[in-house]
C-alpha cells in the first residue's frame, strides 16, 4: 500500500463561489485599498487555504490526492474532489446553524486534516512540509495545487482554528497570530502607510495606545485621540487630513464604552478609512462588528475565545484583501502561534457560546448588585441603564460581557484592602477565562507611570475590574460581599 500523502483539494462549488466573489488570478497584484492606500497582498498558496465568506467554511479538507487513494484502494467522493457528501451537507447545515453550533462544528467538519477518520482536529507538529517532486513544488509555487510549505506561513491546524473564527464572525478571512497585541501591532505596520494618520479612542488597552503614540510616530505616523463617543470630533479629523485607519475597542477596557460602529463605519467608508474594532471583551457571540460595518475585527484569543487561561493568542478577522495584506507582513515578521496553542484554542471555542451565556449572566447580576451597594461608588457595565453607552451596546450587543469595572467608596488603600479579602477571584491581569479574577488597574497595570500620569490617563485609584468565570453567581457574590463587609 503506498504511503498516503496529504493536499488541500477545494471543492468545485467553493471555486466557483470565491471566482465569484472575487476574479482575483492566482497570483495576486498590489492592490489599492480604501483611499488609495496600497494593499500588498501575497500568493493565494502562502494565504492559508482562502474559503468564501459563507457562514460555515466550504474550503474542502485536507486529503489525499487521488492517485494516492488509488493506490490505497480508498475512494473520492462522488464529485471527483476527495470530500464527498459530508462537507457538502455541512455547508447547507451551515446556513441554518446558530452560533453555539458554529462554535463545536465551525471549520472542523470541511476544512481540515483528516487523519485516521480522527473526530477532532489533530495537532500537526510540523516546521515545514514535503512535495513528491519538483513538478509538484512548481504546481504548488503557480498556486495549482494547494498545500502548505514552511510553519510561518501556515499550519493544518492552525488553519480550522481560523476557519472557526471566521465563521464565527461572519468575516471572508481570518488571520492567527501568537498573541492580541502581536495581531494589533502588525496589522497597523501593515495598514497604517509612513507619514500616515490613525484615530484611536481614550479608553484603550495601554500597550495598544503606547505602541500608536511612542512607535509609530518613529515611522512619521500620526495619531488623534478621541472620546469614544465624540463622533463630532472624529467627523473633523476626517475632514481635515486623510486618516489611515480607526482603531478602538467595543466594549473598551477599563471603562467598557461602547462605540457607534454603524455610524463611524458609514463616515470613515465615505473617506476611505479603515475601521477596525477590538472585539476581545464582547467575543463574536455578544457583538459582531463586521456586520455592524466594521472592515476588520481583532481578537486577544487568549481572552474568551480561548477561554481557560493556558493560551496565548490573537486573532484578525474580515474583508479578505485588507487580511491578506497584514499576512503579507505577518509572513515577515514571524509572529506565528505555534500548533499546540492553536489546538487549545479550538478545543476552547468548542465551548465559547456556553461559557459566554454564563459570563454575561454573572456580569449584569454583579454588576445590579453592586450599584446598589453601599460601598461602591459607581458600576461601569454597558448592560446597565446608568452606563453612558447603553442605549448603544442594547442595540449592538445580544449580552454585555462577564467584564466590570466598579470603583469603591475610598482611595487606592482602602480598594486594595477590599481586593485582599477577596478569596474566590485570584489577583491576575486578564480577563475571559473560566476562573473569575480581579485587578486593581492603577496597581497591577498602571503603578510605573505614577499618580499624576494615572489621572491624565483617566485610572482611577479606587477603580477595580472584575472578571466573572462561570463559577455559580451566588458563590462570587458571597466572597464579594464578605470582602466589602471588611472595609
Amino acid at each position: 500500500m503506498a504511503p498516503l500523502r496529504m493536499c488541500y483539494v477545494p471543492s468545485r462549488d467553493v471555486v466557483a463561489k470565491d471566482s465569484a466573489r472575487s476574479p482575483r488570478p492566482a497570483l495576486l497584484r498590489p492592490a489599492a485599498g480604501p483611499g488609495g492606500l496600497r494593499l500588498k497582498v501575497v500568493r493565494h498558496h502562502r494565504l492559508g487555504m482562502r474559503g468564501p465568506p459563507c457562514c460555515l467554511p466550504e474550503t474542502g479538507t485536507l486529503t489525499q490526492t487521488q492517485e494516492d487513494r488509488a493506490d490505497s484502494g480508498e475512494k473520492n467522493g462522488a464529485d471527483g474532489t476527495g470530500i464527498g457528501a459530508e462537507a457538502g451537507q455541512d455547508a447547507r447545515q451551515g446556513a441554518r446553524w446558530q452560533a453555539g453550533t458554529i462554535s463545536v462544528h465551525g471549520g472542523e467538519r470541511a476544512g481540515r486534516p483528516r487523519v485516521s477518520d480522527s473526530l477532532t482536529t489533530p495537532i500537526v507538529q510540523t516546521s515545514t512540509y514535503t512535495f513528491k517532486d519538483t513538478a509538484e513544488l512548481i504546481a504548488y509555487q503557480e498556486g495549482r495545487f494547494g498545500s502548505y510549505e514552511y510553519g510561518r506561513y501556515g499550519n493544518p491546524t492552525s488553519r480550522a482554528c481560523e476557519e472557526k473564527i471566521r465563521v464565527l464572525e461572519g468575516a471572508e478571512e481570518c488571520l492567527l497570530s501568537a498573541s492580541g497585541m502581536n495581531s494589533a501591532t502588525t496589522l497597523l505596520l501593515a495598514l497604517v502607510p509612513a507619514g500616515g494618520h490613525c484615530v484611536v479612542t481614550t479608553d484603550c488597552y495601554r500597550r495598544t495606545r503606547q505602541f500608536i503614540q511612542t512607535v509609530m510616530p518613529k515611522m512619521g505616523v500620526t495619531s488623534t485621540v478621541i472620546d469614544p463617543s465624540d463622533l463630532e470630533a472624529l467627523r473633523a479629523v476626517l475632514a481635515q487630513r486623510k486618516v489611515s485607519l480607526f482603531f478602538t475597542e467595543s466594549p473598551t477596557n477599563p471603562y467598557l464604552r461602547c462605540v457607534d460602529v454603524p455610524a463611524i463605519a458609514k463616515m470613515c467608508r465615505e473617506s476611505g478609512t479603515l475601521v477596525v474594532i477590538d472585539s476581545t471583551f464582547s467575543t463574536p457571540c455578544n457583538q459582531r462588528a463586521i456586520d455592524l460595518g466594521a472592515d476588520l475585527v481583532i481578537h486577544s484569543a487568549t481572552k474568551y475565545l480561548a477561554g481557560h487561561n493556558d493560551v496565548l493568542a490573537g486573532a484578525i478577522a474580515g474583508r479578505a484583501d485588507v487580511v491578506d495584506a497584514v499576512r503579507s507582513l505577518h509572513n515577515v515578521l514571524g509572529g506565528v502561534v505555534d500548533p499546540h496553542a492553536a489546538y487549545l484554542l479550538l478545543r476552547g471555542m468548542k465551548t465559547l457560546n456556553l461559557r459566554v451565556k454564563r459570563h454575561n449572566d454573572n456580569g449584569f447580576e454583579l454588576a445590579r448588585r453592586l450599584e446598589a451597594h453601599p460601598k461602591i461608588a459607581r458600576v461601569y457595565y454597558p448592560g446597565l441603564p446608568s452606563h453612558p453607552d447603553h442605549e448603544i451596546a442594547k442595540e449592538q450587543m445580544t449580552g454585555f460581557g462577564g467584564v466590570v469595572s466598579f470603583e469603591v467608596e475610598g482611595g487606592l488603600e482602602r480598594t486594595s484592602k477590599f481586593i485582599d479579602c477577596v478569596r474566590l477571584p485570584y489577583i491576575a491581569p486578564s480577563l475571559g477565562g473560566v476562573e473569575t479574577l480581579i485587578e486593581q488597574p492603577a496597581v497591577i497595570s498602571y503603578w510605573d507611570i505614577g499618580p499624576v500620569k494615572r489621572a491624565e490617563l483617566g485610572i482611577k485609584d479606587n477603580l477595580v475590574r472584575f472578571s466573572c468565570g462561570v463559577e455559580d453567581f451566588e458563590d462570587i457574590w458571597e466572597d464579594v460581599s464578605q470582602a466589602l463587609d471588611q472595609i
